[in-house]
């Protein structure tokens, strides 16, 4: 190793470790990426020791292990409590090269030992048939965020730093990934962030100019511009930039320095005042080359600081020899021989660069959620209940039920709960919440504010993605939390639901991996009741979207009113590792079932209500089957014209809360055996079913039932307008004179005798459309509608 006199923070011995421990780590990067065998260049390079499938991304990985070395140096000075999280493209081995060095790797996968053996475990595995991905996934230790879709990095830094006033978020932002709508906003994350409570977010804008093909954006505007931008939104940015390595060390040691020495700062005021206004933050654009200390050229073409570089710079090794050789020679220049001894263990000098213990950022807890979760507090929601008089009355909004059970969860979990919405918390009715917290809002108050400051535990922002971000970001350092949504408008999230959701399926997997509190969604304002909106707000696939998740991972709720809707929500905050997506309305609604039958029903997850039944202990003619609360009030009514004008017609109504029920048990664990589902709906009558959402989910969940072929369901089909409760039902054929017909359709027998009364039917809906043309509101004999006494 040679001296440096540069002047800068660093002595010449932490300049010479820091540059040591970066040469192995981008070593170990080139390594993963390319070889199978051979790993510390013992003998000459030759096609069989490099993998046939070149897979990873090359280009980011310098810069993100310059700032893990840097941040580690942090860590060891300040006896930080840090997490890493990254943005940038797929910079997996470049983690994963960390993670090895600091030996947590080898804890935790012990045949990756810290040896020459264990390094050609380490790189056969990447991404490589029956090893590990080329992003940073749950298998790499100390990762809370996956970096193959761009967008998430930043509101999941701020989100694990909500609630952790002792934690640093090392945040590399790529400026690729900054061009994405997510990212864009996350920006504007510090004006939730109070500096009294909450930890720090370190963003480190990685701005090495280029993406797969193309230039980025932020790297062609000029630097003031930049600089401007990131000020307006609450920044303060100190630029580090270069390509000399003993030069950009000093650099970003200085930056640091600089960085965490105002983040004491900011904290130590807001802490000694109690001042949680928003300060300016302080961030970095480290400006480096885009495939630094890689190939400067190959096949003619420029490849370092250029697009090329972004992957696998080198893409024929096996068959063309000029591309081995540079390989060969790239490798060689991190110079191995010096940096690991005859073992392949790494030197003394670079095992004494690190942090120790769960100091290093690849053990740190924080990145593994579960090993900090503790069980929230919940008052009994059997306080809270509804005294249901008779089936269907009172008439309560369920979602305001729920707030208040909410406001107390807020009130016992002052430090691991919090409530997520756009901008809807008051909307669905869960303004319950303000009288225990406010919104958290560290800018700027004016007296027309209402319940705005920085102690708030409702994260109000109109940004579904940074509401699912922050969310996440918070469930993946072990606290709790509800998002609630519009219905409709959930869909802005289904990507990074994705993402959450192959999180769960694969972290389920790995022993060390502890889980973690379930992601819960509370959606409202759903497509049946807009009565202020219209077509644009009604859209219930969001089912559907996670019905093709994995069994294990997902369950979904259609509480039919606010008692089991209490139940439910009860169950979903318990819960681990799972998503939870719960849909109630938020408009008055009838209440059906005590909370003792509600809580039963909810631990059936489906049932018989016998009190809406005619079949006592006999074979039914029909089955009227319904799920969700609109459905449930249609095919009751449906149930109460069939009782009145067919008295001898068999009917079992049967509700379903938990949906995943209706699918076999092979195939979901909720899921009921064939003999249990044959006993509800029976293996030959007619099953007449109102469902919430589209009507092909139930076909596609039932369609291995043996009663299948006589399932009639009805449900959304993409008809909607501003118009009222009723007129929606009927535009979809879901109301309950539709209902009617359709038993009297496909009961046997019981068309020629029902003819009358499936006339008088067909004139209702006729006669309901027309009043709603006339004045605005719905016919009082739907509208006045309750189930008899």
């Amino acid at each position: 190793m040679t001296e440096s006199t540069v002047q800068g923070p660093l002595t010449d011995g932490e300049l010479d470790r820091l540059n040591a421990y970066w040469r192995a780590a981008n070593y170990l990067t080139v390594g993963q990426i390319y070889l199978m065998d051979n790993p510390l260049l013992r003998e000459k390079l030759t096609p069989e020791n490099v993998k046939p499938r070149l897979l990873g991304h090359w280009g980011t990985s310098p810069g993100l292990n310059l700032i893990y070395a840097h941040a580690n140096r942090q860590i060891v000075s300040r006896d930080l409590d840090a997490i890493y999280v990254i943005g940038p493209g797929h910079g997996g081995p470049a983690i994963v090269a960390n993670t090895w060095l600091e030996g947590t790797y080898s804890e935790l996968y012990p045949s990756i030992s810290r040896d020459a053996p264990g390094m050609q475990r380490l790189f056969k595995q990447f991404s490589f048939p029956g090893g590990i991905p080329s992003h940073v996934a749950p298998e790499v230790p100390g990762s809370i965020h996956e970096g193959g879709e761009l967008g998430y990095s930043l509101m999941h830094a701020y989100g694990a730093a909500f609630d952790n006033p002792d934690l640093v978020v090392f945040c590399v932002v790529g400026d690729g990934e900054a061009e994405t709508g997510p990212l864009a906003a996350s920006w504007l994350s510090n004006a939730f962030l109070n500096p009294a409570r909450d930890g720090a977010v370190l963003p480190i804008l990685h701005l090495n100019g280029w993406k797969i093909a193309n230039p980025t954006v932020l790297d062609r505007i000029p630097g003031g511009d930049l600089q401007s931008y990131l000020r307006g939104v609450g920044y303060e940015p100190i630029l580090m930039e270069g390509d000399d390595p003993t030069l950009v060390h000093q650099a970003m040691a200085a930056a640091m320095d600089r960085c965490l020495d105002t983040i004491k700062d900011i904290q130590d005021h807001a802490r000694g005042t109690g001042d949680g206004t928003r300060p300016r933050w302080p961030m970095i654009i480290m400006r480096t080359p885009k495939g630094w200390t890689g190939p400067k050229e190959v096949d003619g073409k420029p490849v370092e600081g250029t697009f090329r570089a972004h992957q696998v710079p080198l893409s024929n090794p096996h068959g063309n020899a000029e591309h081995l050789e540079q390989l060969e020679s790239w490798l060689r220049s991190y110079r191995p021989e010096e940096l690991f001894d005859e073992d392949g263990v790494p030197i003394g000098e670079l095992l004494s660069l690190p942090p120790t213990g769960t100091r290093r950022m690849s053990a740190n807890p924080h990145a593994n959620g579960g090993e900090l979760l503790r069980d929230l507090v919940l008052p009994d929601f059997r306080d809270y209940a509804v005294d249901v008089e008779k089936p269907g009355a009172p008439q309560v909004e369920a979602t305001h039920v729920l707030g208040d059970w909410l406001r107390d969860v807020i009130r016992a979990n002052p430090d691991r709960f919090r409530l997520f919405g756009p901008d809807e918390v008051a909307s669905n009715r869960l303004q319950s919440a303000f009288e225990v917290t406010d919104r958290a809002w560290a800018a700027r108050t004016t007296p027309l504010d209402d319940h705005e400051s920085p102690e708030g535990r409702v994260m109000e922002v109109l940004s579904e993605h940074l509401c699912e971000g922050w969310l996440e970001g918070y469930l993946l350092t072990g606290r709790h939390g509800l998002f609630t949504s519009y219905e409709a408008f959930i869909h802005v999230v289904d990507s990074m639901v994705n993402q959450h959701a192959k999180w769960l399926k694969t972290s389920r997997r790995i022993p060390w991996r502890r889980p973690i509190a379930s992601l819960n969604y509370l959606l409202s304002s759903h497509v049946w009741r807009q009565d202020h909106n219209g077509f644009s707000h009604q859209d219930p696939g969001f089912i559907d979207h996670m019905v093709n998740k994995k069994a294990e991972v997902v369950r979904i709720y259609l509480p039919p009113d606010a008692n089991t809707l209490l139940s439910t929500m009860d169950h979903c905050l318990r819960s681990r590792h799972y998503i939870n997506v719960v849909v109630a309305g938020k408009q008055p609604a009838p209440s059906w079932l005590t909370m003792a039958e509600a809580d039963l029903h909810c631990r059936r997850g489906l049932g018989i209500w016998d009190w809406a039944s005619t079949d006592a202990d006999t074979e039914p003619d029909v089955v009227m089957a319904c799920a969700g609360d609109v459905p449930t009030m249609e095919a009751l009514a449906a149930t109460d014209l069939l009782r009145k004008h067919l008295p001898d017609l068999k009917v079992r109504f049967v509700n379903v809360v938990d949906l995943m029920r209706l699918q076999p048990v092979s195939e979901h664990p909720h899921g009921l055996t064939d003999n249990e589902f044959d006993t509800v709906f029976t293996t030959d009558k007619p099953v007449v079913f109102a469902y919430h959402g589209y009507p092909t989910l139930i076909h596609r969940l039932t369609y291995k039932r043996t009663n299948h072929a006589n399932f009639h369901v009805r449900g959304y089909k993409e008809e909607g307008t501003t118009t009222t409760p009723f007129d929606m039902v009927m535009l979809n054929d879901l109301d309950r004179y539709k209902l009617v017909i359709d038993v009297i359709d496909r009961v046997d027998g019981l068309g020629s005798r029902a003819a009358h009364l499936r006339q008088q039917m067909i004139d209702a809906r006729e006669e309901c459309r027309e009043y709603t043309r006339e004045h605005g509101e719905d016919d009082p004999r739907v509208a006045d509608w309750t189930w008899p006494a």
